[in-house]
């Protein structure tokens, strides 16, 4: 049965009864597995540094490439990618980045020296840049029932927040208990399952043949200048704003983007159609991946630093602190799935904003004497139920009324703009933080005094953009109805 049940998403109304494909459950549970990987191997490394860094013979700048690198390749292609699934098919994209990940997955698992691994991190952005898009697409084409769309998106949004949460879990626990290798090693079963699969339940899609052909220019502008932008907000964390490595990259970047933005409007085949920024509700639902994004990296980076440097945590009791996050993220997501089927994205997103800033506002309160059950916990805790309920509603209306010939292009916005604002959050946050804990300095105090100072003046902006990003949902974020509501005026 062909992917085309649905010949829009804007046609929100079309009972089940019109085709829905048998099998859809069973392909979102394997899409899903890949997403959890990806988002997995995220956040994986994290905790592992440290070890990969004395077993590779890495530098300290050296090292930091282990995640850029990653970041970089992922985020500079996902909108080429998410164009090439529109246009040669989607399945086919899917699967060759599922068998691009296990193999730079073998390769990064097996690294003997520091240019080995980094190759392997560069194909797994690559094999992510392939598949993630590709996966969303048929994600949204394969539901066309609104609750069970809503559901869809729940357990995609489910799987990416817990891989990002599993990943720094299990990275603790590979690398106190057994080895870091397994935190890529362990990918390559997981990625298989689709190959094997996938093919025998699922039919391609694509475009329509007069459609396919692809904007070279416009791939070139937008990918080169996307790669220079997260190379130069990426390299901003470790040097000043005024350093040729940062501003260079970052003027070349958005100049490429500028002159990309003039030859999309012109090109009779876009890469990037400016129609797609055209509505207000896929708009704001952007802006809020932006937020989610910027903020949950700050979070993820600073909490693991905190958990280390401050509280004097191994690798293993660290990874094994984020348990009670991953369990309370998994509440908010089903607790926002239970909100948007009865009354729409928009107030789960609101909710879970708030929720997630007063996270942020405990999280700004830890001291140096801290302990994790009276204060790490109960703020992460509050963080993790916010981003559980924002992520499902949050993928939702960023897929609001997009056509299914652009099905791909919409993942691949969305996914680029969580790589793209992961960065821009470390660019912004982690300079708030140094800053602060550069004056604590001079003004006296010690070094674990200080760092604890800059980590909660961070937290503190953190949690104002999140109260920011809740008031913007509620004023612009109207116009989508509940999957009920929806479903019982079709």
């Amino acid at each position: 049965m062909e992917l085309t049940i649905m010949s829009t998403f804007e046609d929100t109304r079309v009972p089940e009864s019109t085709g829905a494909n048998p099998l859809r459950w069973k392909a979102l549970s394997i899409l899903a597995l890949v997403q959890f990987i990806i988002y997995l191997d995220a956040t994986i490394v994290n905790v592992a540094l440290p070890t990969i860094r004395k077993e590779l013979g890495f530098t300290s700048d050296g090292l930091i490439w282990v995640v850029n690198c990653y970041l970089i390749a992922a985020g500079g292609l996902l909108l080429l990618g998410g164009r090439l699934a529109d246009r040669i098919g989607r399945r086919r994209v899917f699967c060759v980045g599922s068998a691009a990940f296990a193999i730079a997955s073998l390769i990064a698992g097996l690294a003997v020296n520091p240019g080995m691994l980094l190759t392997g991190r560069v194909i797994q952005g690559v094999a992510e840049a392939l598949a993630a898009p590709a996966g969303l697409a048929i994600v949204a084409l394969l539901f066309n029932d609104p609750k069970e769309r809503a559901k869809a998106f729940g357990v995609w949004a489910g799987l990416s927040g817990l891989g990002a949460c599993a990943g720094v879990l299990l990275s603790g626990v590979f690398t106190g208990l057994l080895t870091w290798r397994l935190i890529f090693l362990i990918n390559i079963p997981l990625a298989v399952v689709p190959l094997l699969t996938l093919p025998k339940i699922l039919e391609e899609s694509r475009m329509p043949q007069a459609d396919r052909r692809i904007d070279w220019a416009g791939a070139a502008l937008i990918t080169g200048g996307l790669f220079a932008v997260i190379y130069g907000l990426l390299t901003a964390v470790h040097q000043s704003w005024s350093a040729v490595g940062v501003w260079a990259p970052l003027v070349g970047g958005l100049a490429a983007l500028a002159v990309a933005l003039v030859v999309e409007a012109n090109a009779a085949e876009p890469l990037l159609p400016l129609r797609f920024f055209r509505n207000r509700i896929r708009l704001t639902a952007n802006g809020v991946t932006a937020i989610i994004g910027g903020v949950s990296a700050a979070v993820f980076f600073m909490v693991v630093l905190y958990a280390q440097d401050v509280l004097g945590y191994t690798p293993l009791r660290s990874g094994l602190a984020w348990v009670p996050f991953c369990l309370a993220f998994m509440g908010g997501l089903f607790g926002s799935m239970r909100i948007i089927m009865r009354f729409g994205p928009r107030p789960a997103m609101s909710l879970g904003l708030l929720i997630a800033a007063a996270g942020l506002l405990l999280l700004a309160q830890l001291p140096v004497n801290g302990s994790f059950w009276a204060h790490l916990l109960p703020a992460t805790v509050l963080v993790a139920i916010g981003f559980g309920m924002t992520n499902p509603a949050m993928q939702q209306a960023s897929m609001h009324g997009v056509a299914e010939m652009d099905a791909g292009l919409g993942s691949g916005v969305l996914t680029t703009l969580l790589q793209l604002s992961g960065a821009l959050g470390l660019t912004v946050f982690v300079p708030i933080a140094l800053r602060e804990q550069s004056a604590s300095v001079a003004g006296g105090a010690n070094a674990v005094e200080a760092a604890v100072s800059g980590f909660t003046s961070a937290f503190q902006v953190g949690s104002i953009v999140l109260l920011a990003g809740s008031a913007a949902v509620l004023f612009l974020l109207r116009g989508i109805p509940s999957p009920a509501r929806t479903r019982h005026s079709g």
